[in-house]
């Protein structure tokens, strides 16, 4: 069986044994090397190129998220799976963009640290239990930041009309439902069209219903 070589990480010795006496317990990996900052982590990366790097977040001279950052810019097939003692927001979403394949704490236990490295060796994309929650909600703080500024050019008059124009009414329609005139009502959806750049009614109220408007009345 082939094993999967690692290439550990961190600054402190003691940390490095525990973890490598831990692995070499399991005859699926070897640890290739060891590094305790990113200077020597980049070098060793590029002389063993290992299947993955397991490297602690915080380290003295480059951080481990600046060292990720390069070694999966110019080592593609070498995974980077980043520790950590604290589950801190910031820490985890720059690791995310610096190309980490996955985002673990210290305090795993050994069983999920074995089972995690499997599975991201497979081409997996890992992270800590405890910290995925905090994913799922900054992605949906995104996306709903992302719909709201996708109308933020539309003052609230215009986002009724919007709405109304999705559901298929005419101008007339809109008119009665709205209590307005007709011609204020079409200067409202020429206006509409204008400011999402959209070049008919159809299209401005596929944009509507793509960006979930009401939720944003």
């Amino acid at each position: 069986m082939t094993k999967i070589r690692i290439l550990l990480v961190d600054d402190h010795e003691v940390v490095r044994l525990g973890i490598k006496t831990l692995l070499e317990q399991d005859t699926g990996f070897e640890i290739v090397g060891e590094a305790s900052n990113a200077k020597e982590a980049i070098e060793l990366t590029g002389k063993l190129l290992p299947d993955i790097v397991l490297m602690d977040i915080r380290l003295p001279g480059i951080s481990g998220i600046d060292a990720c950052e390069e070694i999966t810019q110019h080592y593609s097939d070498v995974k980077v799976v980043m520790l950590t003692s604290y589950a801190e927001d910031e820490m985890l979403f720059s690791a995310i963009r610096a190309g980490a394949s996955g985002y673990l704490l210290k305090q795993i236990s050994s069983e999920d640290l074995i089972r995690s490295l499997i599975s991201v060796n497979k081409g997996d994309a890992l992270l800590d239990p405890m910290v995925t929650q905090r994913v799922f909600q900054e992605v949906r703080r995104a996306v709903r930041e992302e719909e709201a500024s996708a109308f933020a050019v539309l003052s609230q008059q215009e986002k009724h009309v919007l709405i109304l124009v999705s559901e298929g009414k005419t101008n007339r329609e809109i008119a009665k439902s709205l209590f307005l005139g007709e011609g204020t009502v079409r200067n409202y959806v020429s206006s509409i069209l204008s400011k999402l750049g959209t070049s008919n009614r159809a299209e401005a109220a596929a944009y509507a219903v793509e960006h979930n408007l009401k939720d944003y009345l």
